[in-house]
């Protein structure tokens, strides 16, 4: 599928034979994040049993908490809160869910990265500016709730990478780091190996000597990771810290769901830039014969096989975050670019919904 607009960047997605078999047999869709190239895609199945590829521009499009009625997105210098507007059972075109942005926390440029929800409903995010976790304040860019033990002083400096967060009944449990350093910059020097996954709740390190590792998730009471830099999918014996490779996965690893017995994960191209270079995923890569690829893999768990895939190319050429839509089958959502922003308007009335649209704006 190629974007429709002439004036946009093209790009092109291409999805395995039997992949939006799955979609439609799990009843999901799929958020999926591009900061290069300032993306939110929505990937669902149309009516006609076709892929539907639905995508916005949101500037830096980076972390993503997603359930069936709200996403939350963390860009450039904004949290965004997106809700439905649509009623149960309510098709607008081809979609069963239409999210439309709502709320923003303004955070200014923190460099906010993975996103979870709080066990008050607010969205908690990893602060890699300032080497912290975060939450949305009323009065000011966003309130620290935990920095990691070898940092000394809250600083806009990105003095560890920090960049990952797992949550657990609402609350942070897990975090990732690409170094323990605490100055400036500090992790560039470390990428290859200094990477560690810490235990918030217990403010200790559980594991140590991973390469630039990113999306601590936990399933079914397992701590999973990617180690990026080497390009594995992963989990971590949380008694012992050794880290145990479930899946060798041809790309530049962020972004981690899952469903089942699989897990999504997100790949990207290397950048030829120096932050990039040097990784034991180069070595890999050469190994196998192949290079990186821009994709949602779909990574059988049982087997560490890949079942079903999702290839991403032109002027897409890495992913931050993939996130599940449980329950929804062709989502869209409402671009700050579009005219649906101002021309949506919803509100109740007598205890129902009602909904506007084509409202003039002048």
């Amino acid at each position: 599928m190629k974007s429709a607009d002439p004036a946009k960047p093209p790009f092109e997605v291409a999805a395995s034979r039997h992949f939006v078999d799955w979609l439609s047999a799990a009843n999901v869709s799929i958020a999926v994040s591009t900061y290069h190239s300032n993306r939110l895609f929505l990937v669902g199945i149309k009516p006609s049993g076709r892929l539907s590829v639905h995508n916005r521009l949101l500037e830096r499009a980076m972390g993503i908490a997603a359930s069936s009625e709200r996403l939350y997105l963390s860009t450039r210098y904004q949290l965004w809160q997106f809700d439905n507007v649509l009623r149960p059972g309510e098709i607008e075109g081809e979609h069963d869910r239409l999210y439309k942005p709502h709320v923003a926390w303004t955070t200014g440029d923190v460099d906010a990265h993975d996103i979870v929800v709080g066990e008050d409903g607010a969205p908690l995010f990893v602060n890699s500016l300032f080497s912290c976790l975060a939450t949305v304040d009323a009065r000011h860019s966003f309130r620290p709730l935990w920095r990691p033990p070898w940092i000394s002083k809250l600083a806009p400096e990105d003095r560890c990478h920090l960049n990952g967060v797992a949550a657990e009944a609402g609350r942070p449990r897990y975090a990732t780091a690409v170094a323990t350093t605490d100055v400036a910059a500090g992790w560039r020097e470390r990428r290859a190996g200094g990477g560690v996954v810490v235990d918030v709740e217990a403010n200790e390190i559980v594991a140590r000597g991973l390469s630039m590792p990113h999306s601590p998730r936990l399933r079914a009471g397992e701590l999973w990771v990617l180690d990026s830099g080497a390009g594995a999918l992963g989990k971590v014996d949380r008694t012992t810290g050794s880290f145990e490779e479930v899946a060798f996965l041809p790309g530049y690893l962020r972004g981690l769901a899952f469903l089942g017995d699989f897990a999504l994960v997100g790949l990207s191209q290397c950048r030829e830039e120096r932050t990039f270079s040097g990784l034991a995923l180069d070595q890999r890569l050469r190994e196998k014969g192949v290079e990186a690829r821009c994709a949602v893999l779909v990574v059988d768990l049982r087997t560490g096989a890949v079942a079903h895939w999702l290839d991403f190319a032109g002027t897409v050429r890495e992913l931050y975050d993939v996130q599940v839509i449980p329950g929804v089958r062709c989502p869209a959502a409402i671009g700050l670019r579009s005219k649906e922003i101002w021309g949506v308007v919803t509100h109740e009335e007598d205890g129902r919904l009602v909904r506007h649209t084509g409202i003039p704006s002048d």
